[in-house]
């Protein structure tokens, strides 16, 4: 449960404004859950990105790894549709166990990165994140906004509406939706970067433009260069103060012929060097504080090697975002290493 009222003040302002900012060990959240959309597989996600090296990748940097497993997700038998939304109670239940379970890594002064799963499940993470730090920004990579209300979104799916949960412009927008009644919205428009899109509904797009969010399409990106979107980025971001960030990376930002195994693919995406600047960038900033890394779905790969490519790609993205950089992790060597006298006895 998180702390409020002047306790939570007092803890604040000796601790700083957020436990997981700048911290130096990672808790791992497995969440296997598929219900924000109607493909199988995606549940298998986190253990797919598990069996790529994550944890022996992560272990090689200047970080403490404890991996918690996965959380456990209950389908509720009762949960018809609302409107055309399926599932409902159920993405709501499971959104509310992923947000104690990132509220309580931030909290312990862990950076916590929950694996996916579908996106609907950054709806508790990045709430989670805000309880305990209520000024965070949010950097949303995807091929897709995501922010659909149950009044435009073309499927119904959850995991396209994951932020329009999160804006506090949208609440007279959105509906009661049953599973939800646990949380309020608690992000403005202008704490949001969105990064990669190409696949953009109307009402999307509608919502996009209305509310003033920064956002770069990948016509910006091919205009722009990477390195000038990471500059406004973070300087939209971060100008005025030094804040947490949560990066939501769904892996379908990235060209499908380097993830092929994900439910929603779009020609056209982020090159694996693009990619790779995002994450270093934010990491550049010392600022992250939370991540999620979703919508790999092994069922969906072609072959063997199509789920590898998949997970190992995750893997990339979750270890320079963590510190890894492309000179090569240099943390297990502080200094220049001087030979001992034993050393020299081999030699003769």
């Amino acid at each position: 449960m998180a702390l409020r009222g002047p306790l939570c003040r007092l803890l604040r302002t000796q601790l700083g404004t957020c436990p997981g900012s700048r911290a130096h060990s990672v808790a791992v959240l497995g969440a296997p859950f598929s219900k924000g959309q109607k493909r199988r597989g995606v549940e298998h996600g986190p253990k797919a990105i598990r069996d790529a090296g994550l944890v022996e990748r992560l272990s090689q940097l200047d970080y403490h790894v404890h991996d918690f497993g996965d959380l456990s997700f209950q389908h509720l038998e009762m949960d018809g549709h609302f409107m055309h939304v399926p599932f409902p109670r159920t993405v709501g239940r499971a959104s509310q166990l992923v947000s104690g379970a990132v509220s309580s890594a931030v909290g312990a002064g862990h950076i916590s990165l929950m694996l996916g799963g579908d996106h609907s499940l950054a709806i508790g993470s990045v709430e989670g994140h805000a309880q305990q730090c209520p000024d965070l920004c949010l950097v949303w990579v995807d091929a897709h906004a995501d922010i659909n209300t149950p009044l435009t979104s073309p499927s119904g799916n959850l995991h396209g509406q994951s932020v329009a949960f999160m804006l506090k412009e949208l609440q007279e927008k959105m509906p009661d939706v049953p599973g939800f009644s646990w949380m309020k919205p608690f992000l403005s428009a202008t704490d949001l970067v969105y990064i990669g899109l190409r696949d953009v509904d109307p009402g999307e797009h509608i919502i996009l433009k209305n509310l003033g969010i920064q956002y770069f399409s990948m016509r910006d990106i091919d205009r722009l260069g990477i390195h000038r979107v990471m500059e406004v980025t973070l300087d939209h971001l971060l100008a005025r103060k030094q804040r947490p960030i949560h990066l939501s990376f769904d892996i379908d930002a990235f060209d499908p012929c380097l993830a092929p195994a994900t439910g929603t693919p779009v020609n056209g995406g982020l090159t694996y060097r693009e990619g790779i600047y995002i994450t270093e960038e934010i990491h550049n900033t010392g600022l992250l504080s939370a991540m999620d890394l979703v919508e790999v779905n092994p069922i969906l790969g072609t072959s063997r090697e199509a789920v590898q490519a998949t997970a190992g790609l995750a893997v990339d993205v979750i270890a320079s975002s963590l510190g890894q950089t492309r000179e090569g992790a240099h943390m297990a060597y502080r200094e220049i290493p001087t030979p001992k006298e034993d050393t020299e006895q081999l030699r003769l």
